[in-house]
């Protein structure tokens, strides 16, 4: 008893000292000098699993965190810390994919336990799955640019033999930091304890967290996404499997949100979710076990899962930056800590530039057309308009109409604009309009979502061809967004003011 009073006391004096370093000022590499994996030993409940593709999850780990394979030669590269305990060295990646593109092969444990994640095979439910393109999720976190791992459907990962993981009733807890932002109604996007033969073999030999807005028991509130458990056969948010919580109404369209499951195997379990950018965690449920058969005690087989249901269902699309599984379910206080630890660290913090075309630099782009010189290129419902922006609008609207720029898609001399609060999805042209979609890897989103700076056609500004149209230039016509020719079919092509209208101030961003 004693034991567990200290390691619940020292948990909670490490969330307090994150706190509080946070409060002064101080900088991050003395507010994270325990990381989550750190918080969680200290608490009796050590990481098994340790996956992140932008930074060290223990204070003492100098390893690598993923591998990339170049599409040129099939060669592959591990890509590691820029420091122990510190952040991916994204530049090692962005070198080594240079001219070419690269798919994430390989996710590495950073615990002892060595349970890294490859590329998932085929299973009951979905054919072999593809690894994610390296580069579609580019996010600063902890002052440093690095990549997330960003899931279309047909892609997932897995480790069918792992060491330590929970089985058979065990206790286990687990959290992921993911985005409310690219989410879908489709099965499953998971991570966490699944099947060690990627088929389904019953209720309760999964354990794992499922975000989404897939209702799978009625009633659900909101529109979600909500952390969900996948227990198998079937997303629990009760015992019931409905929601009991009528205040749970999902996360909403946060960028970065903390997942977090814990269950003890037996006859109880608990979901958790906090904004992964400030404040602390909520907690949606905790109670007993399914009251159906098979799930109380659970009978996990111990693999391990990410982007997929236990059975490779594999419709889902998701956003993944960090995530850990512990032996034995953690103490409040611990996770209050390392849910302080991932606040701390600034996820979707300023990239430290703005103002330019330059990659790296956060912009607004401000319409020079005589009509229209208060209006901003911003995204409404998925696509691309122009409205005012001042600086009495709205944190959203001045959020909808910053972007920042990134190295072209499809080519590196050129540009590509990423959504500031919507991270991983870009600008892309579709039948000439423009729309804010996340980036799946294929050439033509590459193509489509690639912009060539000119000097502004009007002598002002610039002005940003289309890639894969180079006669067809970035303009405001009616108030949406299109690539458009000087004269044409179209009525965006209208040669009245295009050249006004085609003509971009590159400014300062909106959002802070």
């Amino acid at each position: 008893m004693l034991s567990r009073l200290r390691t619940a006391i020292l948990a909670a004096l490490s969330a307090l000292v994150t706190v509080l370093a946070l409060a002064v000022g101080l900088p991050q590499a003395q507010a994270a000098s325990s990381l989550p994996c750190d918080i969680y030993a200290a608490a009796g409940t050590p990481c098994v699993a340790a996956h992140s593709l932008v930074r060290a999850l223990y204070s003492s780990y100098n390893g690598s965190l993923y591998q990339v394979q170049r599409a040129s030669d099939g060669a592959t590269a591990n890509i590691g810390l820029l420091a122990a305990g510190g952040y991916a060295d994204a530049a090692a990646q962005d070198s080594f994919c240079s001219g070419t593109t690269c798919i994430i092969t390989q996710i590495y444990d950073q615990s002892s336990r060595h349970n890294d994640l490859t590329v998932e095979g085929a299973g009951g439910a979905g054919a072999a799955d593809v690894g994610a393109p390296a580069d579609a999720l580019p996010v600063t976190v902890g002052g440093h640019q690095v990549y997330g791992l960003e899931i279309s459907a047909g892609m997932g990962y897995r480790d069918n033999s792992t060491s330590g993981v929970a089985v058979n009733g065990q206790a286990e807890g687990m959290y992921m930091v993911t985005s409310g932002t690219h989410v879908n109604g489709s099965c499953c996007f998971d991570y966490g304890n699944a099947e060690t033969n990627n088929k389904d073999t019953g209720n309760g030999h999964m354990d794992a967290i499922n975000f989404g807005t897939e209702c799978w028991f009625s009633p659900c509130y909101g529109q979600g996404p909500w952390v969900q458990a996948d227990l198998e056969n079937g997303l629990f948010q009760s015992d019931s499997g409905y929601s009991k919580n009528t205040s749970n109404t999902g996360t909403g369209p946060l960028p970065f949100v903390t997942a977090l499951l814990k269950n003890n195997g037996q006859n109880h379990f608990a979901l958790k979710y906090g904004n992964s950018q400030s404040g602390g965690l909520t907690t949606t449920y905790s109670g007993a076990e399914p009251t159906v058969g098979g799930y109380s005690p659970m009978h996990q087989e111990g693999a391990i899962v990410l982007g997929t249901g236990g059975d490779n269902s594999n419709g889902s699309i998701g956003s993944f930056f960090e995530g850990v599984m512990t032996s034995g379910v953690p103490t409040d206080a611990a996770d209050d800590s390392v849910q302080a630890n991932i606040v701390s660290v600034g996820y979707g913090g300023a990239t430290g530039s703005t103002g330019s075309l330059t990659p790296g630099s956060e912009i607004s782009l401000r319409a020079t057309t005589s009509c229209c010189t208060t209006d901003y290129i911003r995204h409404q419902n998925n696509a691309a308009v122009v409205s005012p922006v001042t600086s009495s609008s709205s944190a959203l609207d001045k959020s909808d109409a910053t972007w920042i720029v990134r190295r072209g898609l499809a080519g590196s001399s050129c540009v590509s604009f990423e959504s500031r609060n919507y991270p991983g999805d870009f600008l892309r042209h579709s039948n000439f309009r423009l729309y804010r979609q996340p980036m799946d890897g294929t050439a033509q989103f590459r193509a489509d979502a690639t912009f060539c700076p000119t000097t502004g056609k009007s002598g002002t500004g610039s002005s940003l061809a289309s890639y894969n149209y180079p006669t067809r230039f970035i303009r405001h016509y009616n108030l949406n967004v299109y690539i458009a020719s000087n004269g044409g079919s179209n009525a965006w092509d209208s040669a009245t003011s295009w050249a006004d209208d085609v003509s971009w101030a590159v400014s300062q961003p909106w959002a802070p």
